[in-house]
């Protein structure tokens, strides 16, 4: 065997050697758990952190985290006790503490996570379907939390998971649901408006038909006044003009006529074919007479 010949050996067996030692180790992180499987059986489960070793070829390693997780499922709808319909939006903190049942049941963290959504869903529609939606919002509230919890934590357990807590973080009521109740409060305010406005037309005709008929009693009594003051009126000067016509009847003819002559003859072009001696001029004889 020449010199070549010896080194690529060397470098072969080298190789062998470097990836054998390479499929021999492994390295367990802080927050880290593993499992060692052979032929796809566990055979040791490996919590400390550090270079660890398995055999090579045979063995191989899953890894799962050690810290605690979050799981943030979908909004949900849920029956209420009442028949109200909720969208139920939640979250939950869970831990792996049991990783070869964890293995044996769910395999991945994956499926864990959905596997772990249906026990969480299953959960608030088991509890909240004993509750109403008064409930749920009163002080009772709290209670339904640990229920919710205790429930999940107890079927999380068949998966070697440990729950730490469930929360809902909204609980709205379905779009087509708020739909219809604004829809329901907006007929409500029209017909509440419409109920308002009728009942102020009302009110306005009823000022107005008083304050009309206010104002027409007024009227007739200032009428009704007026009427017998101007009779007081024409009275007392019917009175007057009698005492004084009694005093001088003669004056009072005199007065009359020339009341008389005065509307007759008023415009300028007044004719008036009469007699001489007729009664109207009387006192027009009577003065040429005198000169």
């Amino acid at each position: 065997m020449n010199k070549f010949g010896f080194l690529q050996g060397i470098v072969v067996v080298l190789g062998a050697v470097a990836i054998v030692l390479f499929s021999s180790v492994y390295v367990v992180y802080q927050p880290e758990q593993a499992i060692v499987l052979q032929f796809g059986e566990p055979v040791r489960l490996v919590t400390e952190p550090g270079l660890k070793f398995k055999v090579p070829f045979v063995q191989n390693v899953v890894f799962y985290d050690a810290r605690l997780l979050n799981l943030d499922p979908p909004a949900q709808e849920v029956v209420l006790n009442d028949k109200k319909r909720l969208d139920v939006d939640s979250f939950t903190r869970y831990k792996i503490i049991d990783p070869l049942k964890f293995y044996q049941t769910v395999r991945t963290e994956e499926q864990a996570r959905s596997k772990l959504a249906e026990i969480v869903n299953s959960s608030l529609r088991k509890v909240l379907g004993k509750v109403t939606l008064t409930e749920l919002l009163s002080e009772q509230r709290t209670q339904i939390m640990r229920d919710i919890s205790a429930t999940v934590k107890k079927d999380a357990e068949a998966i070697g998971v440990s729950v730490a807590d469930v929360r809902i973080r909204r609980a709205d009521l379905p779009i087509e649901v708020m739909q219809a109740i604004n829809d329901r409060m907006k007929t409500e305010r029209e017909r509440d408006a419409k109920e308002f406005r009728a009942k102020g037309q009302q009110q306005a005709q009823n000022i107005r038909a008083t304050a009309d008929k206010e104002a027409t009693i007024i009227v007739a009594e200032a009428e009704k006044n007026a009427q017998i003051t101007r009779g007081e009126g024409d009275k007392q000067a019917v009175r007057l003009w009698n005492e004084i016509v009694g005093q001088d009847v003669e004056f009072y003819e005199f007065y009359r006529m020339l009341d008389a002559y005065r509307k007759s003859l008023a415009a300028d072009e007044t004719s008036l074919v009469l007699t001489p001696d007729s009664e109207f001029f009387k006192y027009f004889n009577k003065s040429l007479k005198e000169r």
